[in-house]
């Protein structure tokens, strides 16, 4: 199994961090309030630790798994301690109504990552279409994810698998923003009948 390190201890880094734990990965969290990370740790079991924030992620794969607005700066910080790794953005820059998103096409929120990120590092966007609920529900969704690095895709991708969802690989790092679209259309969905507990899927007959 993967070694899964996530930056931030929100109700995402929960959701996943608990289904990749119960699916045998072995978990980091990782977060400024050191107490507030070491709480989720506990509250997700299975051997869980807490890292220390600004320093080298243990995990291959590492979730940023906080709001937008900070996503940047907080990549920033970590700075060449990022270098090598596979970096999962899963951050939905909506507006204030959650009306649309705040980024444009080539400046979608794994385009500003990437461009803060070491070089060898690799973005990848991923679960910002599926809401937390659904996730820690652990039943089978489609999960949509694109990326630029063909070998860190397919490291996302059965990542992805091993935790009982279907991989969908949008494309290029050029899709992700819209990934982020697609995530106001799965909240405009939610909120006119559909309920919190949908999720969008792809048929393929």
């Amino acid at each position: 199994m993967t070694s899964i390190s996530i930056i931030g201890s929100g109700n995402m880094a929960r959701a996943i961090g608990a289904r990749a734990a119960e699916h045998g990965h072995t978990i980091e969290i990782i977060g400024r309030d050191a107490e507030k990370a070491r709480s989720l740790a506990e509250r997700i079991g299975h051997g869980t630790t807490v890292g220390t924030y600004g320093s080298t992620p243990a995990g291959d794969i590492v979730l940023v798994a906080i709001l937008f607005q900070h996503a940047v700066d907080v990549i920033a910080e970590f700075g060449d301690s990022l270098a090598g790794k596979t970096l999962v953005d899963i951050t939905n820059p909506f507006n204030a109504d959650a009306s649309g998103v705040v980024t444009t096409p080539g400046d979608s929120m794994s385009d500003r990552i990437a461009a803060v990120a070491p070089a060898d590092a690799h973005v990848v966007k991923a679960f910002n279409t599926l809401f937390g609920g659904e996730i820690a529900a652990g039943g089978p969704l489609d999960a949509f994810y694109a990326g630029d690095d063909q070998e860190a895709k397919t490291q996302v991708g059965a990542f992805l698998d091993s935790l009982g969802m279907q991989p969908r690989d949008a494309g290029a790092r050029s899709m992700a923003h819209a990934l982020e679209w697609a995530g106001i259309l799965l909240v405009g969905v939610a909120n006119n009948g559909a309920g919190f507990n949908a999720s969008l899927k792809v048929e393929v007959r």
